[in-house]
């Protein structure tokens, strides 16, 4: 799935997942109004990015490149005072889009998706689930509509919460609960003893 993710708080169309990134970046400044050397994009590190990290590149903004968490990585762009990140732009899983759908639905943002249907049986398994247009681009309102939760624990330490971590004489874990209807964040610890 292609994904362009920015937080809340700006009109739609300032990114657009078939605009040039560098279109995007330079939109997205003016909305905030700095310069685009104050803006950071999120990418994932892969080979098919390289064009989108170099157009990104020429117009002075940042590049911070991840190894993988794109979920994570479109959360960022929700809190930028915090993460960082203004922008997320990258290819990645289909699944993870509709996760980070379901975390920007519950905290706001917004993301424009497009499955990537480069084999046939992709283009298959998206007719059996009812894709009909495979130019389609997907809102966070189309993955995730009405009220939802988004829950995650941590197995391995990452930017979110914290991995597994087995004690003396307790395993414990960390999550993290996001509420669309209220929009509340909440940082669940948990122990319990080894099974």
């Amino acid at each position: 799935m292609k994904k362009v993710a920015i937080g809340p708080g700006y009109a739609k169309g300032v990114a657009e997942l078939d605009a040039p990134p560098a279109d995007n970046i330079r939109r997205l400044a003016r909305a905030k109004g700095v310069p685009p050397s104050e803006i950071t994009a999120l990418v994932l590190v892969r080979p098919r990015h390289a064009d989108i990290i170099a157009t990104v590149r020429t117009t002075g903004a940042a590049v911070r490149l991840i190894s993988d968490g794109d979920v994570t990585g479109v959360i960022h762009t929700a809190d930028p005072e915090n993460s960082g990140v203004d922008i997320y732009m990258s290819t990645g899983g289909a699944p993870e889009g509709v996760l980070a759908a379901a975390a920007l639905r519950c905290i706001g943002g917004q993301m424009q998706c497009r499955l990537v249907l480069d084999t046939d049986e992709k283009r298959e398994r998206a007719a059996r689930m009812g894709g009909t247009d495979p130019q389609m681009i997907f809102s966070v309102e189309d993955m995730v509509r009405g009220d939802c939760l988004f829950a995650a624990t941590g197995v391995t330490t990452g930017a979110l919460v914290s991995g597994v971590k087995f004690r003396r004489h307790f395993i414990e874990t960390e999550t993290i609960v996001m509420r669309s209807v209220t929009g509340t964040i909440r940082i669940v610890r948990g122990a319990a003893p080894p099974a």
